[in-house]
């Protein structure tokens, strides 16, 4: 894992290489004095891990979280502790608090270790074709979610939620994208904001979907398609 540290302080910069030299083998590829020095390099770079100070001049942490590649994960580190509340919006990774203590940071190391770890699973598991479930990233973390216990998803904008047997959840990934995820065989999209388990289906009119207690509204352009997989081509479409 590989890691950037950005602070305005010289000896913040120096603490913090040290300490992390300390706690693992982290590489630290560059160190910033200014958020706005780091923007280009983040931009020609793969970065795993942020150590982002917050109230920086010119561009302040909180600014520059909010312009990194979402797969970047972020461990704020500040003096302040005001700001721990309003890190959580940037699914941050931890809120370490100067002094840092070498023991807070090396949990930190490890949670990010751990989180990259899972999302190179996601990506082989995608790419193998050969496992029965993905990881979704809700509620700053990452949960399991096994495909045959998928109900349905619904797109939300630039969100989605997926409703299974247990739980929903809202992660932040468009229904194209998650759509490409799941098996075809089992899951098809039926209009512009759903994509429904077809298993799950309890019975169907030409215009919406029956699963449990959710009606889900079949689109005509999705139609044809629908009908053609559902029913092998042995249902007319009025």
């Amino acid at each position: 894992m590989n890691c950037i540290i950005i602070d305005d302080e010289p000896l913040a910069r120096e603490e913090l290489q040290a300490l992390l030299g300390e706690v693992s083998n982290i590489e630290i590829k560059a160190k910033f004095s200014t958020a706005i020095k780091a923007l280009d390099f983040i931009k020609e770079n793969d970065v795993d891990l942020i150590f982002l100070d917050i109230e920086m001049p010119l561009m302040n942490g909180l600014e520059y979280a909010m312009q990194i590649p979402e797969k970047t994960l972020i461990v704020f580190t500040t003096a302040y502790p005001q700001y721990a509340l309003k890190s959580y919006e940037f699914d941050a990774i931890d809120y370490l608090l100067k002094p840092i203590d070498v023991n807070r940071l090396d949990k930190a190391v490890k949670k990010a270790t751990l989180y990259i770890d899972l999302l190179a699973e996601q990506k082989n598991t995608i790419e193998s074709n050969t496992t029965d479930f993905l990881f979704i990233k809700a509620d700053r973390r990452y949960h399991k979610i096994y495909f045959k216990d998928i109900w349905f998803v619904e797109g939300l904008k630039d969100y989605v939620i997926i409703h299974t047997q247990n739980q929903k959840l809202i992660t932040a990934m468009n229904l194209k994208s998650i759509h490409q995820k799941l098996p075809e065989n089992y899951f098809q999209r039926v209009s512009k904001s759903y994509v429904i388990n077809l298993d799950y289906i309890d019975s169907f009119t030409n215009h919406t979907l029956y699963i449990n207690d959710a009606e889900i509204p079949l689109g005509d352009v999705y139609k044809k398609d629908f009908f053609d997989k559902y029913s092998n081509g042995s249902l007319n479409i009025d």
